[in-house]
C-alpha cells in the first residue's frame, strides 16, 4: 500500500509530472477531436427530431455536457484544492490555475446555449431559476479564482488563497445538481439517471455521451498543456528546467532571430 501511494506522489512532483503531461496530452487531444467529431454526427445528423421540441432541442448535445464539466472541473479543483492545503504539494495549486479557465469557459457556454435553449421553449432568454442562477454563481466562481491566484504575488499565498476559495464554492455543486428537485424550478429534469435509466432514445443518448466524453477529453487535454507552461514558469530558476531541450535551445532560437 505505501509503496502504491508512494507511486502516485512521485508525480506530485512538479519534475515528474512535467514530461508525463507532455506525453498524455496529446493522446487526450486526440480522442477529444475523434469524440467530438463523432458526438457531433450522431447528434446534428442522425438522432431525430424531439417530437416536442423539434430540431432546437438539438443545442442540449453541447449545453448538457458543458454544465456537465462546469461542474466536475470545479470538484477536480477541490480535490487538488484538498491535497494541496493537506500535503502542501507544489503542483496542486499549478493543476487548480490550469484548470480554471477551462471551468470558466464550459460554465460560460452552459450559460449561453441554455439561453439560446431557452429562448424559443421558455419565450425569454433569462429567468432567475434556481439552476440557471446556481450555475451563474458557479461561473463568477470560477472567475474569482482566476482573479484571486493572479492578484497575489507569491504563489505559495495564491494557491492556499484559491485553495480555500475552491473548497468553499464545491458547496455550490451539489446546489446546482439538486436544484431542480429541491425547488419549483423552470428547468427540466435529469433525462439521464444512473439510477432511473433515460428517458431519451437511444440514438440522443449514445450523442450526448459521446460529446460529454469529448468535453472530458478536451478537459484533460487542454489542462496538462496549460500545466506545462506553469511548470515552467513556477520553477524556471531551478536547475532541471535549465536542462529541458526545448528550454536550452530557446536563448539559441532568440538570438537566430534577433
Amino acid at each position: 500500500m505505501n509503496n502504491k501511494i508512494g507511486h502516485w506522489f512521485y508525480f506530485a512532483s512538479p519534475q515528474n509530472f512535467y514530461p508525463l503531461a507532455g506525453r498524455m496530452w496529446p493522446w487526450f487531444a486526440a480522442l477529444a477531436t475523434a469524440l467530438g467529431l463523432a458526438g457531433l454526427w450522431l447528434g446534428m445528423l442522425v438522432a431525430p427530431a424531439d417530437f416536442q421540441q423539434g430540431e432546437g432541442y438539438r443545442i442540449i448535445f453541447v449545453h448538457v455536457p458543458a454544465s456537465w464539466m462546469s461542474m466536475v472541473i470545479y470538484l477536480a479543483m477541490a480535490f487538488w484544492a484538498v491535497l494541496g492545503l493537506t500535503f502542501n504539494t507544489r503542483l496542486s495549486g499549478m493543476m487548480g490555475r490550469a484548470l480554471a479557465p477551462t471551468g470558466a469557459m464550459f460554465a460560460f457556454l452552459s450559460l449561453w446555449t441554455g439561453a439560446l435553449w431557452g429562448k424559443p421553449m421558455w419565450g425569454a432568454w433569462w429567468v432567475w431559476d434556481a439552476r440557471l442562477t446556481s450555475e451563474l454563481i458557479l461561473f463568477f466562481l470560477y472567475l474569482g479564482y482566476i482573479a484571486l491566484t493572479s492578484a497575489i504575488d507569491d504563489p505559495r499565498r495564491a494557491d492556499k488563497a484559491g485553495g480555500i476559495l475552491a473548497l468553499v464554492g464545491a458547496l455550490n455543486v451539489p446546489v446546482i445538481y439538486f436544484s431542480v428537485k429541491w425547488w419549483n424550478t423552470l428547468h427540466q429534469g435529469a433525462s439521464v439517471s444512473l439510477t432511473k435509466g433515460s428517458s431519451m432514445a437511444q440514438t440522443m443518448l449514445w450523442a450526448m455521451l459521446l460529446m460529454g466524453l469529448a468535453f472530458w477529453m478536451y478537459s484533460i487535454a487542454v489542462a496538462f498543456y496549460r500545466v506545462r507552461s506553469i511548470i515552467l514558469e513556477r520553477e524556471r530558476h531551478t536547475l532541471w528546467v535549465a536542462q529541458l531541450p526545448e528550454v536550452a535551445q530557446a536563448p539559441a532560437t532568440e538570438e537566430k532571430w534577433s
